[in-house]
């Protein structure tokens, strides 16, 4: 080959590589906004750039794109199988850090609030919403409408944006079946069968000031009994046949498998979360009625990576995302995505009497009235 070959083929080569150095960065700063997408809610990650599928005006669109970075520090309430899950999840899908602690719903509210000043977590999700009402009132939660909300039905949208539904629980009974019959009971059906001296040091339950399933409990006893005092009243009777108060609202499942109580009072995809184990355990509810749970997620005040914190929000509401509770994590609450898969082991809300349950007042009473079942009821559990 000719020198002169050799040196136009070099140039040649030099000017193509410089188109396509010059072609790379404007592709990958391309911005997809706007551009259409196939499921609503899916959160998909393009060339580093993490997107929201959503719908404007009938059509399915891109929502803003967020560029993601650093570290998200989720804040998490659910089982741990589900924080897990979900977590990894988030970052296999968008390549930024996620790392999570698991606390209980009065756990969380309160180091949230003591880390106000300098918050260590981004996002909060879990737990019953009056949780989350009352970290609004104490000024440890953001506002944050996610695109994905617009799928969700009224119940599960907070019409200010502090926070949004990702599924929902019934409060219920779970028995062991062989404590049942040694003590020659049946499955509780009424809140007035735990009164039963046969279950004394029979019954578990969370404490409220920790759990947000135990103050679901506490603020059922309002809604049917009609006042505060009366929901005091039948929970110091119930505290007679109280072993112990854990500080998880799932707690009392590990006991209650072990054959160390009857019955503990949990949400029912707890209970079935344990049956699924191997563990002698059936659910029932209470004729009278009972609480129900819509589990939230909320931005934190402050977050420190808002950003990936509102990216987690959209996930989290995604049917991609909600399908993980049953399918990886043995977590059967009921999905608020309708785009979300039915799992039979899913509690029937047809077969179960719900109370009216007032989440916004239940979260307004949650302070002073933690302050006196502990005062009133639990308190006195050592003079039994």
């Amino acid at each position: 080959m000719k020198k002169s070959r050799i040196i136009a083929f070099a140039a040649l080569a030099s000017l193509t590589l410089s188109l396509l150095s010059a072609i790379a960065p404007a592709q990958a700063a391309r911005d997809l906004k706007g551009s259409k997408c196939a499921q609503e809610g899916l959160v998909r990650t393009i060339q580093g750039v993490t997107y929201t599928c959503e719908r404007v005006s009938g059509s399915l669109q891109y929502a803003q794109g967020r560029k993601l970075s650093g570290t998200l520090n989720v804040l998490c309430t659910p089982q741990e199988s589900w924080c897990v899950a979900m977590t990894q999840a988030f970052q296999a899908k968008t390549g930024i850090t996620t790392k999570f602690i698991r606390l209980s719903s009065g756990e969380a509210l309160t180091r949230l609030i003591a880390s106000k000043n300098n918050p260590e977590f981004d996002v909060w999700t879990g737990g019953p919403n009056d949780s989350h009402i009352s970290g609004r009132i104490q000024g440890v939660l953001d506002t944050y409408k996610s695109p994905t909300r617009n799928m969700l039905k009224k119940q599960f949208q907070d019409s200010d944006g502090y926070w949004t539904g990702i599924y929902m629980g019934a409060l219920g009974f779970c028995s062991n079946t062989n404590e049942l019959k040694r003590l020659g009971l049946r499955a509780p059906t009424s809140w007035n069968d735990l009164l039963d001296s046969k279950y004394k040091g029979n019954i578990m339950m969370a404490h409220p000031g920790t759990s947000g399933t135990a103050y679901t409990a506490l603020w059922s006893q309002v809604l049917r009994l009609g006042s505060q005092d009366a929901a005091i009243a039948y929970m110091k009777d119930l505290n007679k046949n109280i072993l112990s108060y854990t500080r998880s609202g799932a707690g009392p499942t590990g006991p209650l498998g072990r054959g160390e109580v009857a019955t503990g009072l949990v949400f029912s995809h707890d209970c079935t979360a344990a049956k699924l184990r191997g563990n002698p355990v059936v659910v029932s509810f209470p004729k009278e009625g009972t609480g129900f749970e819509i589990g939230g997620i909320a931005l934190v005040k402050g977050a420190k990576n808002a950003e990936a914190a509102k990216a987690y929000i959209d996930f989290s509401l995604s049917a991609e995302a909600q399908n993980l509770g049953p399918a990886k994590a043995e977590s059967f609450q009921i999905l608020t995505n309708p785009n979300g898969k039915y799992d039979p082991r899913m509690v029937n809300l047809k077969k179960v009497t719900l109370l009216d349950y007032q989440a916004e007042a239940a979260g307004v009473a949650a302070v002073a009235l933690k302050a006196r079942f502990d005062k009133e009821v639990a308190l006195t559990s050592s003079a039994k």
